[in-house]
């Protein structure tokens, strides 16, 4: 009856809503800047389900249609007003230029608040200020550059390594994305809050997190956002998943700083005990205050860490797959560091100051996140009525998206070339690394609101890329990145772009010429 009821009240909301529409969507001028695919009423509602598969693909296909490669959205029902770019000097207006008119606002706060509350990636104004201080503080420290390094090594020569090797040579095709998911986890848990996460418990908040974390970005995608709420209100289907879900994370997350909190912080390098120490001088209402407000924090640190990496990774394996040459010419580069290990069943770690000197490594992973960027689209909320530099007119209140997924393929940008793997677009004659235009390259954000942690993903990824590229070679089952394939990529839709099905591999191990000749005596 409960269900029943729903049905009824919703179907009763949505003719309300057609009727009041119906009269706004006559009611606004023509808008200069393009709309494809968009209709009366409706909207882009029929070529969103039609294109719901291939979303960032049909995105990136309408604004390179556009003459500035921006379009207006008119959602359904023209409940809201949406701008989506993909034009580099736009992009620079929203981010830097005109930063304090496109804030996250009350949309982020609405969608994400039970799993990251007032956390870095959720607020705007004194609340940012203050935790993007602490963080800026840290992330600059090499102590905490030498921790992430430390812990990286431990568990790629402890937990990463020895299982593939096992998986190797029993034979075994693995789930590759779910190998590197579980892999970051152990180090985010371990950088974020200084645990181990063998425990129940952990596992329960790793399963709890990605329920939250595909539900909350659910509510983004959702054409009338009337109905989750509505469902949040009766407490019934996604939405009590959701609240099921944030309850085991912040049972997991309170019980870690509770604990922390009884013991002397100070002495420990995780990201938990740092932020103790450095907000021991805020002013807080109570301990359960302080105690919300660190968990928001890491919160927003884990969502950070603990898929970005994995699904950067996971995207790369595919594409060096598909492109064998450039797994060769990576191969080669990492060969050249040292000498391999005197046993067969220990991995090869690369240090610090080796990961550093890898440039075509480094490059074939900046090519591979211009492709597939592990958070496909960014969204901002327009404070002031506004002109970006291409003519687009911005109104109060209107949402502003930016697109990387859709950078990546816009030839205006990277040349007719623009949808093919090419790491040497990032060299320069002499095989040295050169970065890219943060605002042509916006994955890792731009402006005040830049990754933090942009170097030390670097680095993991190319720690965990190089030993295990060192070892083996990647034989998708799929066979990798074809170029039928690269038309239509096989990721789901979700807060970050996860490979749909996961990869299924297989592991060869390299013969290199070493044991070539000790096999021959």
């Amino acid at each position: 009856m409960l269900e029943l009821s729903f049905l009824i009240l919703s179907l009763t909301s949505i003719s309300v809503f057609i009727l009041i529409c119906f009269f706004r969507s006559t009611s606004h001028p023509p808008t200069k800047t393009p709309c494809p695919e968009s209709y009366p009423i409706i909207g882009i509602l029929p070529s969103l389900l039609r294109n719901r598969h291939r979303f960032h693909d049909w995105i990136a296909d309408m604004l390179s249609k556009t003459p500035s490669s921006t379009l207006q959205v008119n959602n359904f029902l023209n409940l809201s007003h949406i701008i989506c770019t993909a034009n580099p000097v736009n992009i620079e207006h929203l981010l830097v230029t005109n930063f304090s008119n496109y804030i996250k606002g009350s949309r982020y706060l609405d969608f994400l608040q039970e799993l990251l509350g007032h956390g870095i990636f959720n607020v705007d104004g004194h609340l940012w200020t203050v935790q993007r201080k602490i963080a800026s503080h840290e992330f600059n420290t090499k102590s905490l550059k030498h921790f992430v390094s430390d812990v990286v090594k431990s568990e790629l020569s402890k937990s990463l390594m020895p299982n593939l090797f096992k998986a190797c040579d029993h034979g075994l095709i693995i789930d590759m994305q779910e190998v590197l998911q579980d892999f970051t986890f152990t180090n985010i848990c371990k950088v974020a809050f200084g645990v181990d996460p063998g425990s129940v418990s952990s596992l329960n908040f790793s399963k709890a997190f990605d329920d939250a974390a595909e539900i909350g970005f659910s509510r983004f995608m959702a054409p009338l956002p009337a109905l989750w709420k509505l469902q949040r209100s009766l407490n019934i289907g996604s939405e009590k998943r959701l609240k099921e879900a944030v309850k085991v994370i912040n049972e997991f997350a309170l019980e870690v700083i509770k604990s922390r909190q009884e013991q002397d912080g100070g002495k420990n390098q995780d990201l938990l005990s740092r932020f103790m120490v450095l907000s021991s001088g805020m002013e807080f209402k109570d301990q359960e205050h302080k105690r919300m407000f660190l968990r928001d924090i890491i919160i927003s640190f884990v969502l950070a860490g603990k898929d970005s990496t994995s699904t950067a990774l996971t995207w790369f394996f595919w594409l060096i797959a598909g492109n064998p040459h450039c797994g060769s010419s990576i191969y080669s580069e990492i060969s050249s560091a040292a000498p391999p290990p005197a046993t067969a069943s220990k991995a090869r770690i690369f240090s610090y100051e080796e990961l550093k000197n890898f440039h075509y490594l480094h490059a074939a992973l900046s090519e591979s996140m211009r492709l597939f960027p592990p958070v496909p689209i960014n969204s901002r909320t327009t404070v002031e009525d506004d002109i970006l530099p291409d003519g687009t007119c911005v109104k109060k209140g209107w949402f502003a998206d930016y697109s990387a997924y859709a950078m990546g393929r816009m030839e205006r940008v990277w040349g007719q070339d623009c949808r093919e793997f090419k790491p040497e677009r990032w060299l320069d004659r002499d095989g040295v690394y050169q970065p890219f235009d943060q605002f042509r390259y916006p994955v890792f954000h731009c402006g005040p609101r830049m990754c933090l942690g942009k170097q030390m993903a670097y680095i993991q990824m190319k720690a965990i890329a190089a030993a295990v590229m060192h070892e083996f070679e990647i034989l998708p089952v799929d066979g990798g990145a074809t170029a039928r394939k690269m038309a239509s990529p096989p990721y789901r839709l979700s807060m970050v772009l996860k490979m749909r099905g996961g990869l299924p591999v297989r592991l060869k191990r390299r013969v290199t010429a070493q044991q070539e000749v000790n096999k021959r005596d």
